[in-house]
């Protein structure tokens, strides 16, 4: 039996239950129905007060992913703490750029921050940890080509394979065009290569006159 539910049934058992013990146990609950992670501004929604949380961290049931994002310390490990804590902090961002690539096996980078695409406008993430690159997208270039996969029970939005190449060429200075080269070349080893799909993007991401010799080359 893992820890915070032998709490649970321990204090449920009990007949001279504190109210601060049912608090505790109905925010252990709370926790377990989310899949083990909150965010403090949906522990708040889900009724748990702030010293309630508190309490759970300083008693080491629940542990910190991030500033303002918490996980039941005996939950399962996760397999990807660090793209759990970004969709969770920022639900509107998607995964790109050099993140995307490392995501889809284009490119041997290691990224050393995860690339996230906001909406135009949109305030930039306050997050402390892990490192996060804001890049602002508008319009279609923000909308299309967003695939969502699940990591850890938790909906990733990525772009895909196409839309991230039409990106990269878009931000071939702040990435590198070798980078970029290189994750083209690998692009196309993988035989599923989709020319009219990366057109479509390019356009989009007004870069068609920059990529289509590229594409010719290699292509």
């Amino acid at each position: 039996m893992n820890v915070s539910a032998g709490i649970i049934i321990h204090m449920e058992k009990s007949h001279d239950q504190s109210g601060e013990r049912r608090t505790v146990v109905a925010a252990l609950k709370a926790f377990r129905a989310a899949g083990g992670t909150l965010r403090t501004r949906d522990a708040l929604k889900a009724g748990i007060h702030p010293r309630t949380l508190y309490e759970l961290r300083d008693r080491e049931l629940i542990e910190p992913l991030s500033r303002g994002l918490f996980r039941l310390a005996d939950a399962p490990p996760l397999s990807e703490p660090d793209l759990v804590a970004v969709a969770l902090r920022i639900p509107d961002g998607v995964l790109c750029l050099i993140s995307a690539l490392a995501w889809h096996g284009l490119t041997t980078q290691i990224p050393h921050e995860i690339d996230v695409a906001i909406p135009r406008n949109a305030e930039p993430p306050r997050i402390d940890y892990p490192p996060v690159r804001h890049f602002w997208f508008s319009g279609k270039a923000y909308s299309e080509g967003i695939e969502t996969h699940p990591v850890d029970d938790v909906d990733l939005r990525i772009y895909d394979r196409e839309k991230t190449l039409a990106d990269c060429f878009k931000f071939r200075n702040r990435i590198g065009l070798d980078t970029v080269l290189e994750a083209l070349k690998t692009y196309r080893l993988s035989n599923r290569v989709d020319v009219d799909r990366l057109l479509h993007y390019a356009e989009i991401c007004r870069v068609k006159r920059v990529m289509t010799p590229y594409l010719e080359a290699l292509l």
